[in-house]
């Protein structure tokens, strides 16, 4: 799967989907109290929506990896890990993605000059 970096439309792509994956979750929430859960984990679960629709449709270098990070931590959430331990790793993580990939954009940029 060849990647690519962020842009002002990758961005916005993935914003709107995050707010749709909110949305119908929270609608889902309403609906189905079972099924509703602590507000941290449905903004991981749309967040992570939204990067894996982003990194199908633009291939975002960090959503190919920020994508599995927000869902295994909404799931360390739902399963009572400490969530200073959880917010900890979705920083790091997402901080090492974003990174790698201006690491990578770069590496592009020299390629393309040479």
């Amino acid at each position: 799967m060849k990647v690519c970096c962020s842009s002002r439309a990758s961005l916005c792509y993935w914003l709107l989907a995050s707010l749709a994956a909110w949305a119908v979750l929270a609608i889902i929430g309403r609906l189905w109290h079972s099924l509703q859960g602590p507000p941290a984990v449905t903004c991981l679960l749309a967040m992570a929506v939204g990067c894996f629709a982003n990194a199908f449709k633009n291939r975002t270098y960090h959503c190919v990896l920020t994508g599995p990070l927000f869902l295994i931590a909404a799931i360390l959430l739902l399963s009572q890990v400490k969530p200073s331990l959880v917010w900890a790793l979705v920083v790091v993580g997402t901080s090492i993605a974003f990174i790698l990939e201006w690491r990578y954009s770069r590496k592009l940029k020299g390629a393309a000059s040479s």
